[in-house]
């Protein structure tokens, strides 16, 4: 998940750098994130990847490293931060510690 791996084209990148600045977007995607995935054209395995919240296979299509944590907080809202809201947690499983599988 390197910077010089994202792909610029993505929608996901389009979709995630839009919702978030939005908090009328933020709310109706945490209600039914479906509508999203449709509006802005998302691959059939992007929607994959954002219907199972899975970070690692975003990061693999091409998302930029800095929206990672913003997917999560998209989810499971920005808890101020802290490294114990859900979304700091739900990242630090996905992304720090599964760094580790790799071997």
């Amino acid at each position: 998940m390197a910077i010089a791996d994202t792909d610029r084209t993505l929608p996901s990148n389009r979709m995630v750098f839009e919702v978030r600045r939005d908090m009328a977007l933020v709310q109706r995607f945490q209600q039914n994130v479906e509508p999203f995935l449709e509006q802005y054209g998302l691959s059939d395995e992007e929607k994959e990847a954002w219907r199972n919240e899975d970070l690692r296979k975003l990061g693999e299509l091409g998302v930029h490293p800095y929206f990672i944590p913003q997917v999560t907080r998209l989810f499971h809202g920005n808890g101020y931060n802290f490294n114990s809201s859900d979304a700091a947690r739900v990242y630090i499983e996905q992304v720090v510690e599964g760094d580790s599988d790799d071997g």
